[in-house]
């Protein structure tokens, strides 16, 4: 398939009109209409309802556009690493990550990296560990920091010395804000939000020793940040890493331990027997070494 077909495709998606996007891409209106048509006859499908006002995207359409798009990107990125083979290092190491305590030491990381290169960007893309591993799976993330349990049997990994508590996020006005702790059966009858992550979940019910089943989940979220909000209008408790708190109004809202406690770990990792540029290459080296650095791990930070 030709790639400008794509692009031709996704501007005419964006403009929701043959003759705008033809202006922009500067073809001919009766040119674009035709490769649009012979691209639904290749692919035997209809991308586009066409009518007076403009055109609209069919579901097939919504479906096509979104891999249009990861296609394009894909190339994109490919041709950034083929050009980062010069020999000054230089392009965008992509990196899917959660919020979690470990973002802080990531941060070092390519704080340290980028005063060896100072060429190299980072894209960092926020998500659930699910979200990171689809996107290593894909091609488009180089590195994931994921937050455990996560199955690592196709990846190659660094597990994270930092140790990250679960708490639950409560309005300052309830309750249990006036406790130390929050016990399991603090929680049964409470209106709670949980993370969406299934293995989160099952790591969870766990500690509610098997009384899972009985409480009361009324909303899940792959991040706190929204699930923080929910909390602030007063809908219930959420249950969080105690590393993915966001900047929280202590007037309103607050956090306390889970007790007994429970803490998980985050692990950096990447694609099992996958070529990757030389730049990715000498990211992941540049995270061997410093991660296998006692004095890194132990919280020694690079100046």
């Amino acid at each position: 398939m030709d790639l400008r077909l794509l692009e031709y495709f996704l501007e005419s998606a964006r403009q929701e009109s043959i003759n705008k996007a033809a202006e922009v891409i500067h073809i001919s209106q009766p040119t674009l209409s035709r490769q649009l048509a012979q691209l639904e006859e290749q692919l035997g499908v209809q991308l586009f309802v066409r009518g007076n006002k403009g055109i609209k995207l069919t579901n097939e359409g919504v479906l096509f556009k979104r891999r249009a798009q990861e296609i394009l990107d894909l190339v994109g990125k490919t041709e950034d690493e083929l050009r980062s083979q010069e020999q000054e290092l230089e392009g965008t190491i992509t990196i899917g990550c959660g919020e979690t305590k470990a973002v802080a030491r990531l941060a070092e990381l390519i704080k340290g990296f980028q005063r060896e290169h100072p060429l190299v960007r980072f894209d960092l893309i926020t998500g659930n560990a699910d979200a990171s591993q689809e996107g290593m799976d894909r091609g488009l993330i180089d590195i994931g920091l994921l937050l455990e349990p996560v199955n690592m049997s196709k990846y190659e990994f660094i597990r994270l010395p930092d140790p990250d508590p679960w708490v639950v996020i409560l309005r300052s006005d309830d309750p249990l804000a006036r406790k130390r702790f929050v016990t399991a059966a603090d929680l049964y009858k409470r209106n709670l939000i949980f993370p969406s992550r299934i293995s989160i979940q099952s790591e969870l019910a766990h500690w509610f020793n098997g009384r899972y089943e009985k409480l009361h989940i009324i909303a899940t979220s792959n991040l706190s940040t929204n699930s923080s909000i929910l909390v602030k209008q007063g809908l219930g408790i959420s249950l969080a890493i105690a590393g993915s708190l966001p900047d929280r109004d202590q007037q309103i809202l607050t956090y306390r331990p889970l007790k007994p406690a429970l803490s998980t770990y985050s692990v950096i990792c990447w694609k099992r027997d996958v070529p990757v540029s030389r730049l990715v290459e000498a990211f992941i080296n540049y995270l061997k070494r410093k991660l296998t650095d006692s004095s890194f791990s132990n919280g020694k930070r690079e100046r």
